[in-house]
């Protein structure tokens, strides 16, 4: 694989972004940016997440209690949607 020069960024082609993916990716966590191209034109950029990107949050997610009736609300309506 191509070595990046200090300060550049490496540009590997489809066939080896395929074949080296996992060194990729972990240089890439390493804060490594790297280009992938296609006929010597960049297509994607590959870089790492910050430890708070990687984290995530699922937005919601368990943030609000869930009703009692959740399972009925809106059965009146529902029913009468579909003739009932």
């Amino acid at each position: 694989m191509d070595q990046p020069l200090e300060g550049a960024m490496r540009t590997v082609n489809i066939h080896e972004a395929k074949t080296h993916l996992s060194r990729l990716v972990e240089a890439a966590r390493r804060g490594e940016d790297i280009v992938i191209a296609k006929a010597g034109t960049p297509l994607v950029k590959i870089v790492g997440l910050s430890a708070e990107e990687a984290a995530g949050r699922r937005i919601g997610f368990l943030d609000a209690a869930v009703p009692d009736d959740f399972d009925t609300m809106g059965g009146d309506e529902i029913a009468a949607a579909f003739g009932g």
